[in-house]
């Protein structure tokens, strides 16, 4: 079972689940939790292998690292809260998750705000991601992931965003590292199933002006599905959430609030 903490409402009866990033945890919302928690129920959860989500057991979380299997993980902790349904919020591969989750328990997302999202590999994110796979067991991960984090976010102004991420990702293991790192065999395929496929949900997708390697294809995606829309954050790269937490968490509330 993942680590997760709730934080109750004493009116609404909507929920909102925080889904991080890999490399990252709960904590990289520390400021959304108390603009939300304003208005809705909050459900912040550590993905298996990050924050306080190890393993009780040695290799617990080893039988199936696949996106299915740490969804199912997420969709674990919402039914042992019975909550029935709800909005969530995810940034970086958190989208694939909850897109992945609104696909397959579609009755359990009310909408979905994705933050920095992910629907496309470009050819700099492939090469990145081939570099990966060929040096995964040989280099320490730590210096793959600072390399990673400073090609997603390399300007003057994302530093902050690279060493929150950094400081999260040192709380892994090398060979929990390399688990996560084996879904990039899945997520081609996954990701042109997501392009191709208009799902009935409410989506915004907020962006930060300059994430290029990832906001060209969200636009694209805006353009041919008809449930999305598109917010563009100015001044900001990839991990809006915490480069403009005011813009965010303005645009998210209220895109919850009607839908």
């Amino acid at each position: 079972m993942l680590n997760y903490s709730i934080y109750r409402h004493s009116e609404s009866t909507e929920w909102v689940t925080f889904v991080h990033g890999a490399g990252g945890s709960s904590s990289i919302w520390f400021r959304q939790v108390r603009e939300f928690r304003k208005h809705f129920n909050i459900l912040l959860l550590d993905l298996r292998g990050h924050g306080n989500s190890k393993p009780v057991l040695k290799d617990a979380f080893n039988s199936k690292y696949t996106f299915d299997s740490i969804t199912d993980d997420i969709v674990e902790v919402i039914e042992k809260e019975k909550i029935e349904n709800s909005h969530f919020v995810g940034i970086s591969l958190g989208t694939i998750l909850i897109r992945n989750l609104a696909e397959r328990y579609p009755e359990k997302v009310r909408s979905m705000v994705m933050g920095g999202a992910i629907m496309k590999l470009n050819l700099r994110s492939q090469v990145l991601m081939k570099l990966g796979i060929v040096f995964k067991s040989v280099i320490p991960y730590m210096l793959l992931y600072k390399f990673f984090a400073f090609i997603i976010m390399p300007k003057k102004n994302h530093r902050h965003s690279r060493l929150l991420f950094v400081n999260e990702a040192k709380k892994l293991y090398q060979k929990e590292f390399v688990r996560w790192f084996r879904l990039t065999s899945e997520i081609n395929p996954l990701l042109r199933f997501f392009r191709a496929k208009d799902i009935k949900i409410p989506t915004l997708y907020v962006m930060g002006e300059e994430d290029y390697l990832f906001l060209p294809s969200i636009r694209q995606v805006v353009d041919a599905h008809k449930f999305s829309e598109l917010y563009v954050v100015n001044n900001s790269g990839h991990v809006v959430n915490v480069e403009q937490p005011e813009v965010f968490n303005r645009e998210s509330i209220a895109f919850i609030a009607q839908s």
